[in-house]
């Protein structure tokens, strides 16, 4: 990288963040060569962090292995309140909750987690680019395949065309409940060539390579919910914004911002491919063979902390299937388990976040240092976001791949703490006790599915699939949608 890019005038060490911050607004930088390191080094110039503690290894034969110790898994055992507000007043009313405490909770989330949606984001106009009758099972069904196109005028050096497919049945009565999937799959004859996505075995639809399943596997998800009456939709997050650092000043983002770093709270990519499913829901809300009042979300592994960000902020998805989605996603941050902050806040997962996460990776800084303990929000009140709505969190088991990297427990006790939120808007919540700090997850496939929030742990592996019989079981009764 071309260091004379990245110079700042000498500044006082007691200088301000917001001081560091716009004197980097006011340079122009060549990033077109910018790797990863490049991008993050200039994050941390920008936040005043001389260094960074290193997250810790999943080997556990290595010296800095990850913590699998329940006894030294709750550093920072207190979380904070999630129907307390800043103020100290305790919220009482579903109007409390949605005119003062979940705009806090919000606002804490865009500057310091997961970063702010810019205003100025450019329209997206869909077109439908192929459609096609097919079968799916036994079901006929009619599938459109669809491009998102990003308005660039304002900087035409970067195009953004977003790749999404819907899939319907064709004996349908009529409008028709739908899931959006991160990277799922779709018929082959309107699937986009791509990559593979974690959690699914290969690249969507006609892409992918045969996934060999076990003989008594169910059907794929795809199948399911055709034979159950359900649209599919799938969405391609690559197509939104990178998954790496040196794609944030391309992509979404880099669009919004003509190529230039970001500043400490503008989005990551979690937020953009959020953004993405999104203007995608935009489309389904047009789509007269979609109910677009019972459209969910659903990802697995770093698309499921998308689905779930999804969900959080978007209050017109009705319902969020999180798979296996572990730190930055359902896990408590303040859990010493498995994968930290720090994984976080390196090189290789920082993009995900708003710069601003850095911070609580930071040992030395203009600020001091900083720790997960010092967040103001945390996993359970990205859930409480998703209140009233149905939200299902899903996981598998170390034994078969779902790694003890990913916090079961963690996650478990986030869905414990967010329970007193779906209460106060009148929803169903786990019905177990509110004390997290106590609360140990139910046995393998023993599912908590009796409230819009709900838990089941399969006994499989890295994957949501063994849970998509339950699920849609589950939203029918919620949605009071009978199937075919």
């Amino acid at each position: 990288m071309n260091s004379a890019a990245r110079y700042v005038p000498a500044i006082p060490v007691l200088a301000t963040q917001a001081l560091l911050a716009g004197l980097y607004a006011q340079t122009t930088i060549d990033t077109k060569n910018w790797t990863a390191a490049d991008d993050h080094q200039n994050m941390m110039e920008q936040l005043g962090i001389k260094a960074l503690r290193p997250g810790p290894s999943g080997n556990e034969s290595a010296p800095n292995h990850a913590n699998y110790d329940e006894a030294a898994a709750n550093p920072y055992p207190n979380l904070p309140d999630v129907l307390t507000l800043k103020n100290g007043k305790k919220v009482t009313t579903p109007a409390m909750w949605w005119n003062q405490r979940r705009p806090e909770i919000v606002e804490d989330f865009e500057r310091e987690v997961l970063g702010r949606i810019p205003k100025n984001v450019p329209k997206v106009t869909w077109e439908v680019t192929k459609t096609a009758e097919a079968q799916v099972g036994s079901h006929p069904v009619i599938g459109k395949q669809l491009v998102g196109h990003v308005d660039n005028a304002s900087y035409p050096d970067i195009q953004v065309h977003i790749q999404m497919t819907l899939v319907v049945p064709a004996a349908r009565k009529g409008p028709v409940p739908v899931m959006m999937m991160f990277g799922g799959r779709t018929i082959p004859e309107i699937a986009f060539p791509a990559p593979a996505f974690p959690g699914r075995g290969g690249a969507p639809g006609g892409g992918r390579a045969p996934v060999a399943l076990p003989s008594n596997a169910d059907p794929p998800a795809l199948e399911q919910l055709v034979a159950d009456g359900w649209g599919v939709a799938t969405i391609n997050p690559s197509s939104i914004q990178a998954d790496n650092g040196a794609g944030l000043t391309k992509g979404i983002i880099g669009l919004v911002n003509k190529g230039q770093p970001r500043k400490p709270d503008d989005w990551g990519a979690l937020r953009a491919w959020g953004w993405g499913a999104s203007r995608g829901l935009d489309y389904l809300e047009t789509d007269p063979a979609v109910n677009a009042k019972q459209v969910g979300i659903e990802g697995v592994s770093r698309y499921g902390k998308a689905a779930l960000v999804t969900m959080a902020f978007d209050t017109r998805f009705a319902v969020v299937l999180i798979g296996s989605s572990g730190e930055g996603g359902a896990k408590l941050h303040r859990r010493n388990w498995g994968e930290a902050v720090e994984n976080l806040t390196g090189t290789v997962e920082y993009h995900w976040m708003a710069g601003n996460f850095l911070k609580y990776g930071a040992s030395e800084a203009s600020f001091g240092s900083k720790t997960a303990g010092d967040l103001p929000v945390d996993a359970h009140e990205l859930l409480a976001l998703c209140a009233p709505r149905l939200t299902f969190v899903s996981y598998g088991v170390p034994e078969k791949g779902d790694a003890k990297w990913l916090d079961h427990q963690g996650s478990f006790m986030a869905a414990v703490a967010a329970q007193p939120v779906f209460r106060l808007l009148g929803a169903k919540d786990l019905g177990v006790p509110d004390d997290y700090h106590t609360a140990k997850m139910p046995p393998v496939n023993a599912g908590l599915l009796d409230g819009q929030l709900a838990w089941r742990q399969h006994d499989g592996g890295h994957t949501d699939a063994p849970n998509w019989k339950f699920f849609i079981r589950w939203a029918d009764k919620f949605l009071r949608h009978g199937g075919e």
